[in-house]
């Protein structure tokens, strides 16, 4: 199974976020399951550590993204293009449908995210994180 991690469960997972980062270790701890992100989902979160000159946290991101995720979706024009058609249709934010284009395209079966609005987007099935246990 292929899961496309939007932003936020990354930084929940990588900075131990109290009990989102449980739901998100579920999600992805799954027999099968390949972690996908974007080029966006890495930029995004290394914005904080680099502003704060945390070298530690960026060194946890680096490292989350170097050895557990298995492929990095490239912002080429298909996937824009995608957003482009995602933003106009439902109105998400730039960000929002970069992420839901890369998953399509990417060929992901779920994507993760802790946007409930991002759950009204129909072409792949949406999970949002919370502390509670996610569905099978």
């Amino acid at each position: 199974m292929r899961l496309y991690l939007d932003t936020a469960p990354v930084i929940y997972l990588v900075q131990g976020t109290e009990g989102f980062s449980d739901a998100v270790e579920r999600a992805i701890n799954r027999s099968g399951v390949e972690l996908i992100v974007s080029h966006l989902t890495r930029m995004e979160c290394r914005v904080l550590p680099i502003r704060s000159g945390d070298s530690a946290l960026l060194q946890d991101f680096d490292r989350f993204f170097s050895d557990d995720v298995q492929e990095t979706v490239s912002l080429d024009a298909e996937v824009m293009d995608r957003a482009t058609t995602i933003r106009a249709e439902y109105g998400f934010s730039t960000p929002d449908a970069i992420h839901l284009a890369s998953a399509v395209i990417g060929q992901c079966d779920i994507f993760l995210t802790a946007d409930i609005d991002l759950a009204r987007f129909p072409d792949i099935r949406v999970q949002v994180v919370s502390s509670e246990p996610l569905a099978s």
